[in-house]
């Protein structure tokens, strides 16, 4: 049987108000297989992606795209499964990614954990490389070395170039389209060594519960979606924290109340400096409001994979643990 051409699917999704109709899931892999594998034109991948970002893309749509997002991964998958998969993808962050911390602090009390992103934007941002750099961690450079990787220390880190270049490529268009696409949300679900728990952090909450409706039509085992620092998956413990929650493909949604009081600091207008994040692992730092950070996205990861049946008993384990680290573990 002959696949369904691009142009067909264009045409699908492009007719007008009235002939127009979103893609099934179905159409979507098929759509995402000609997109990655470089077959669609890149006037057709751009019309493509702007024809829904103005119609607002579907979960079926979203979880077709993943679906063939994952069918030309450049590397071989080994038979290894993380427990946590982390992914950060906000490529503008102007707040110190704390949550890398966290995913350490987890990966050092026996959770494993695969993070994946991009580099992100450097001039007038805080991107995770320095940070990474500063803590001594080098990226896989493979899914076999991001196994390596866990096994050593409980964490890796994967640069999404080293599995689904066309990724990186899709959410750079961003600067030519002017606007997100639907590849920003694609990679956060990607999921690439299939984990059963996954933490996605989003820069406005209307996306979560697509977010949420996108776990469940991948048979995503447990997943919390949350509104977060930059957008990526980071709390403000000064706030409450509203999440939406996939658990064996039940939705749901709790709140997390804030871990300390309100104390008036300015995320978006902290220090970028580098040094910060590794300094404050090693305890050369005095800043409560980002240890508060590192220890209640801890906590939530906690409770999502298991280690934790409820808010307090998650917040005094992640308490406990940043308490115990190793301060010399990432010392260079």
């Amino acid at each position: 049987m002959t696949e369904t051409s691009f142009a067909d699917l264009l045409r699908i999704i492009g007719k007008g108000p009235n002939m127009s109709r979103p893609l099934d899931q179905e159409e979507a892999r098929i759509a995402a297989r000609h997109i990655f594998s470089g077959t669609a034109h890149p006037m057709q991948t751009g019309a493509f992606l702007l024809l829904l970002r103005y119609r607002a893309e579907m979960a079926e749509e979203i979880a077709g795209l993943v679906e063939g997002a994952q069918e030309v991964f450049t590397d071989s998958i080994p038979d290894f499964t993380p427990d946590l998969d982390w992914p950060t993808y906000a490529d503008r962050h102007k707040q110190q990614p704390w949550f890398i911390l966290s995913a350490l602090l987890l990966a050092e009390n026996g959770t494993r954990v695969l993070m994946h992103g991009v580099d992100g934007a450097d001039q007038g941002y805080a991107p995770n490389g320095p940070v990474f750099d500063g803590l001594g961690i080098k990226p896989a450079a493979s899914f076999s070395d991001a196994c390596t990787h866990m096994m050593d220390s409980g964490f890796a880190y994967l640069d999404i170039k080293s599995f689904c270049p066309v990724v990186e490529d899709l959410l750079d268009v961003r600067a030519t389209l002017g606007v997100r696409t639907v590849i920003n949300t694609l990679a956060r679900a990607l999921n690439p060594m299939k984990a059963p728990a996954q933490v996605i952090g989003v820069a406005h909450p209307p996306y979560m519960p697509a977010h949420a409706d996108v776990a469940k039509l991948l048979g995503q085992p447990k997943s919390v979606i949350m509104k977060g620092g930059g957008g990526e998956a980071q709390r403000n413990p000064l706030k409450p924290c509203r999440v939406s929650t996939v658990d064996d493909g039940i939705i749901g949604e709790e709140t997390w109340p804030a871990l300390m009081p309100e104390t008036g600091v300015n995320w978006r207008n902290e220090a970028l400096d580098r040094a910060r994040v590794p300094a404050l692992w090693r305890g050369e730092l005095d800043a409560p409001e980002s240890e508060a950070a590192v220890i209640s996205t801890a906590a939530l990861a906690l409770k999502l994979v298991g280690k934790a049946d409820n808010f307090e008993d998650a917040d005094n384990l992640a308490l406990m643990m940043w308490a115990e680290r190793n301060k010399n573990r990432f010392s260079i």
